[in-house]
């Protein structure tokens, strides 16, 4: 399978991954949405900024799930894996703050990023507020242009 994560633009982590800061990508829900129990090593993720183009891929070399979080596994996750996960440490709090009421945590440990030949991508059935999108095969969403 090959998956297209999409970030929040202005916290600026398509660059921290391309550069190597951000080795790890984490998905925190309240429900067991995708990747969930839907990604596995040596598969590739896309990434794109909202509202941008793909830029960027890397390969999947490990993934590590939580479930039933509270707020001091989650802060445990957080202060383990947050440097990794392109977060300065003294952001952790902000971050514990905003995840203190997730279930679930999904971390993909990232090797091998590179710049892509930049693509737009069609995201009809997969819902606009989609954040995640696994598929067999990206061109199946790329758009020709």
């Amino acid at each position: 399978m090959e998956h297209l994560a999409i970030m929040k633009k202005s916290w600026g982590l398509t660059q921290k991954i391309l550069n190597g800061q951000k080795k790890i990508e984490s998905r925190w829900y309240s429900a067991k949405y995708k990747p969930w129990n839907g990604i596995k090593r040596g598969e590739t993720i896309y990434f794109k900024d909202s509202g941008e183009p793909v830029k960027l891929k890397a390969e999947v070399c490990k993934v590590i799930q939580f479930a039933d979080l509270t707020p001091s596994r989650i802060k445990k996750i957080l202060n383990e894996y947050g440097n990794d996960d392109g977060l300065e440490k003294e952001k952790i709090h902000d971050f514990l703050n905003r995840f203190k009421n997730k279930k679930y945590c999904v971390l993909i440990f990232l090797k091998n990023p590179k710049k892509v030949r930049s693509f737009k991508i069609n995201k009809t059935g997969f819902g606009t507020m989609s954040a995640w999108i696994t598929v067999d095969s990206i061109p199946k969403i790329r758009v020709n242009s």
